[in-house]
C-alpha cells in the first residue's frame, strides 16, 4: 500500500505508526481500549497494509491450483472463497491464504511476507501447465469490522447486507470500482474493500463519516487473540501439521490428491495429533513465549501473548499449543512455576 495514502489516514498527533506483520501501519489512533470496543460492539476501520494479492490465471489454473492446496478450489463458485494451506511433501505448512474464484482467474490473499516464499514454493510445480502466477500490485485494502460494520458500509454506499462468508461483490462507488469481500465465519462482522490506492483516502473518510472508528494494529492484535485466530509465521510455522492448528476449515478430505495429502489423510485415519492449538489465561505474571518441557519432552508452547483490557479488568492471554494428554488431568498447567489455564478458542470472555 502506498505510504502516501497511509500517512494521509494517520495524520493525527495521537496516531502512532509502526511495524505490524512486517508492514508500516498505524498501531494506535489514540486509545486502544475504545478501538477494541469498536471492534467488539460497534464498527472499526483500518488499513490492511500487511496483506497482498497473488493472481493465478491461465487455462490450467483450476486443475493446477486444486492440486497445490488443501481445500477444494475446483468446485469453488465464482465470487466465493475459502481458506487454504500450502504444504510440503511431509505435510508441514508452508503458508496460508484465502483463495477467491474471480471467474477468469483466482485471487490469493495472504500476508505480504508470505508472497515471495509462496511464489517460490508453488511456481516450481508449474511444469507443462498453462498457468501464470504473479503478485497483483496496485490494490489497497481497507478492513471494516464489528457488529455495526454492514450498517456503516451501507450508509457509506457500499452494500454488504446479507453477504455470505467469503463472498465477493464488485461495485462502483461514485465512479470508483471497488471489491467488497466478507470475512470467514471465524471473523464475524469482518469485511474488506479492495480498490485503487489513490482512491483509498477518500473511501476512508467516507467510512469514518458514516460511523466507523479508526482502529490501529494493537487493537486488531487483541481482537485476533480473543477470536483465537492463528497468525502464520508466529502461531503457525513450517514445522506444524494442519490438524495441530485446529483450522479444519482449511482441509477438504474428499478432494483427492495434493502435495502433503498423504500425511494429512494418515493423521485423520489414526484419529488425532499429539498437540492442539489452544488458548491460555495467565495470572498477573506472564510467562515467556516458547516451549515448556517436562522430563525432556515439550508439553506446551506459547506462541502469542497479549494483555487485553476487558470489562472485568485486564486479562493476560496467550495462544499456542498443548499436548492433549495434559488436558486429560485438568485445564491448569504449570509453566516453570507460573500457572496457566488452558481453554478452547475463541475465548469466552467479554470486552
Amino acid at each position: 500500500m502506498a505510504h502516501t495514502a497511509l500517512h494521509l489516514w494517520a495524520a493525527s498527533g495521537e496516531t502512532r505508526v509502526g511495524s505490524y506483520n512486517g508492514a508500516e501501519t498505524p498501531l494506535i489512533f489514540g486509545d486502544v481500549n475504545s478501538e477494541l470496543a469498536a471492534l467488539h460492539s460497534g464498527c472499526g476501520v483500518f488499513p490492511l497494509t500487511w496483506r497482498s494479492k497473488i493472481r493465478v490465471a491461465g487455462k490450467d489454473r483450476v486443475r493446477w491450483l486444486h492440486n497445490m492446496v488443501t481445500n477444494n478450489v475446483r468446485e469453488l463458485p465464482v465470487n466465493r472463497g475459502n481458506y487454504d494451506f500450502v504444504l510440503n511433501a511431509q505435510g508441514r505448512i508452508l503458508g496460508d491464504m484465502y483463495i477467491y474464484n474471480r471467474g477468469e482467474f483466482f485471487t490469493l490473499d495472504t500476508d505480504s511476507a508470505q508472497v515471495e516464499p509462496l511464489l517460490t514454493a508453488m511456481k516450481r510445480f508449474i511444469i507443462m501447465d498453462k498457468v501464470e502466477m504473479a503478485p497483483e500490485d496496485g490494490i489497497a485494502a481497507i478492513g471494516i469490522c464489528g457488529p455495526q460494520a454492514a450498517r456503516v458500509l451501507a450508509e457509506a454506499g457500499c452494500n454488504a447486507l446479507e453477504m455470505q462468508p467469503l463472498e465477493v461483490r464488485e461495485r462502483t462507488l461514485e465512479g470508483t470500482a471497488i471489491t467488497i469481500v466478507s470475512g470467514p465465519q471465524q471473523k464475524p462482522g469482518w469485511f474488506e474493500i479492495w480498490l485503487d490506492p489513490a482512491k483509498a483516502p477518500e473511501l476512508w473518510a467516507r467510512l469514518v463519516n458514516s460511523g466507523a472508528k479508526p482502529v490501529g494494529a494493537e487493537a486488531l492484535e487483541m481482537w485476533r487473540v480473543l477470536r483465537g485466530i492463528p497468525q502464520y509465521g508466529q502461531d503457525i510455522r513450517d514445522r506444524d501439521l494442519p490438524q495441530e492448528t485446529e483450522q479444519m476449515q482449511a482441509l477438504n478430505f474428499n478432494k483427492g490428491c495434493y502435495i502433503g495429502q498423504e500425511i494429512v489423510e494418515r493423521i485423520r485415519s489414526r484419529g488425532q495429533v499429539h498437540r492442539k492449538f489452544s488458548g491460555f489465561i495467565f495470572g498477573d505474571q506472564i510467562p515467556a513465549a516458547g516451549k515448556y518441557e517436562s522430563e525432556g519432552r515439550a508439553f506446551a508452547e506459547i506462541t502469542t501473548i497479549a494483555s487485553v483490557p476487558l470489562s472485568e479488568g485486564k486479562k493476560n492471554l496467550g495462544l499456542g499449543y498443548v499436548r492433549r494428554e495434559m488436558l486429560a488431568s485438568g485445564a491448569k498447567i504449570d509453566l516453570n512455576g507460573l500457572e496457566a489455564t488452558v481453554v478452547d478458542l475463541p475465548f469466552e470472555i467479554g470486552i
